[in-house]
């Protein structure tokens, strides 16, 4: 048995749920058996298993700072555990694990009576973890002027890369940016989620930072309909409640918008 198969066989043993699986699934490969006696795998694999699963929580907790902190570190621990055994890493980089998340945490019984918002918070929390490794986009601002001078049914505005939307039932954009940033406050992301007050969050990066906020009227269908690259005349004819007056120059400012250009 070769060496990329045997070390395979590891991380299949390292994804079982319990330490007794792993050890049974290591003594019915016999190669492995006869690498070392009974208790020095026995060892080693709780070694392997103790660090793969630290590894899983600070990983995990790394892209999703506020689930972590909604759960506790006492929930935390063993929901990254099971996400490690359930989904493990299929590359090298351990920041591109965990975006099965969301879906995890909808399927857990139990959970959308307690906490119904935290898929979506996780969701939200992807998107911005994700984001943080999309291209690079030099603003234009001197394409701007073409607003002003060229008809807009033949302009495409541009976007940030990787912008996205985010959908929800509950005020997701405002539990997020109430523990990352502090605004709105705890208190008042609560009083939200007790009004069941829906928002989209938009998720865009400005230079090298993730940016999220609530969404305004209309603008998700504003941006669903660049993204498609429409003409700018039939996005703002799909997104009726959008104020693009005042839409423009905070899109500008805030990098959501990064060049004009001729269709």
């Amino acid at each position: 048995m070769n060496l990329a198969r045997q070390q395979q066989q590891l991380l299949e043993a390292l994804a079982l749920p319990r330490h007794a699986d792993a050890m049974d699934f290591i003594a019915n490969r016999t190669v492995l058996a006869r690498a070392g006696a009974p208790n020095e795998w026995d060892r080693g694999l709780r070694a392997y298993r103790s660090q793969s699963h630290a590894l899983a929580q600070r990983a995990l907790a790394a892209a999703y700072p506020v689930v972590a902190q909604l759960l506790g570190e006492e929930n935390f621990e063993p929901l990254a555990r099971s996400l490690w055994q359930r989904h493990p890493p299929v590359r090298g980089d351990l920041a591109q694990w965990g975006g099965e998340l969301a879906s995890f945490l909808a399927a857990q019984p139990g959970l959308a009576e307690q906490e119904p918002y935290l898929p979506d918070v996780a969701r939200a929390e992807w998107a911005l973890h994700a984001i943080a490794t999309a291209p690079d986009a030099q603003p234009d601002p001197g394409s701007w002027g073409l607003l002003a001078t060229a008809d807009p049914g033949a302009l495409a505005l541009v976007l940030s890369p990787g912008t996205v939307c985010i959908d929800s039932r509950y005020p997701v954009a405002s539990i997020v940016a109430a523990h990352l940033e502090g605004r709105p406050s705890l208190q008042e992301a609560g009083a939200l989620l007790r009004d069941n007050v829906a928002e989209t969050a938009v998720v865009w990066r400005q230079g090298l930072r993730p940016r999220l906020r609530c969404a305004a009227a209309g603008e998700p269908e504003f941006l669903a309909a660049l993204q498609e690259q429409r003409s700018l005349a039939n996005a703002l004819n799909g997104a009726p409640a959008l104020d693009f007056s005042a839409w423009l120059p905070a899109a500008a400012q805030e990098g959501l918008l990064v060049a004009v250009r001729p269709l």
